[in-house]
């Protein structure tokens, strides 16, 4: 029994060392992110490994869902003689909600992972003392970059992935399921509002930071050689993905 509540105790206060340290290294990043100098062409070098190495993937995920997601709606409104605001519905799913969270999830398994990676094997090898000893703030040079770069490139993906996501739904609907092409034009974007857009793009601004800050931070502080190096990658991962699908409800009741 002392066993068990050993093992049931140390993980909650693993829990929590976990989340002050996120806590504190975004206060600590806010801070550094003000100072000079600033690191623009490193702040563009990693704008484009997030943003730009993750467009396929991106184009690939929001394209199918809008997709299936047009092709699941159409057969149910069909039986209720409402099939004419499918175009309506994949829009405002893709925007609110789907594109989002579909976006920061897959870019936190390609990006998260590698951030935590990258700076976990520093930590390892000292790299990161070595920065120090030489007079550089490792949060300043490792950490405002990627965090910059999240925060900014995950609105532009959800923007991208909107737009394939409509026209994925479009596609199904009027190509296969042989839906009138001008009532579908006229349903997507009728009932559009603007806020259904801004939401969906501070969430992925939202997404952007919790994912990059966290794969920053779980490399900061990877001890145990290569195979701490791992776990800290797969504890990334999982870590940003719970906490983007946990945010994004308290998002939405906060944003609707």
């Amino acid at each position: 029994m002392n066993g068990f509540l050993d093992r049931f105790g140390g993980l909650f206060v693993r829990l929590f060392e976990d989340i002050g340290r996120w806590w504190q290294m975004l206060f600590r990043t806010i801070l550094w992110s003000f100072r000079r100098p600033y690191e623009v062409g490193e702040w563009l070098r990693q704008m484009v490994r997030v943003g730009v190495g993750s467009i396929p993937v991106v184009a690939l995920t929001a394209m199918f869902t809008g997709m299936v997601m047009s092709l699941q709606t159409f057969n149910g409104f069909q039986r209720v003689h409402a099939e004419n605001f499918v175009g309506s519905v994949v829009a405002l799913a893709m925007l609110r909600e789907l594109s989002p969270v579909l976006v920061g999830l897959m870019v936190t398994g390609r990006i998260g992972s590698a951030m935590a990676a990258e700076i976990g094997t520093m930590r390892v090898t000292e790299q990161i003392d070595a920065l120090e000893a030489l007079a550089t703030n490792p949060i300043h040079y490792l950490f405002v970059p990627r965090v910059i770069a999240g925060a900014t490139m995950l609105p532009l993906l959800t923007l991208f992935g909107n737009a394939l996501g409509i026209y994925g739904g479009r596609l199904v609907a009027v190509n296969l399921m042989h839906a009138n092409a001008v009532i579908y034009d006229q349903n997507t974007y009728q009932f559009l509002e603007m806020n259904d857009l801004t939401s969906g793009l501070i969430k992925a601004a939202v997404f952007g930071t919790i994912l990059s800050l966290t794969g920053c931070t779980k490399g900061f502080y990877t001890t145990g050689g290569a195979e701490g190096v791992g776990r800290a990658t797969t504890e990334a991962v999982v870590m940003s993905s719970l906490v983007i699908l946990l945010s994004d409800f308290f998002l939405t009741k906060l944003l609707f």
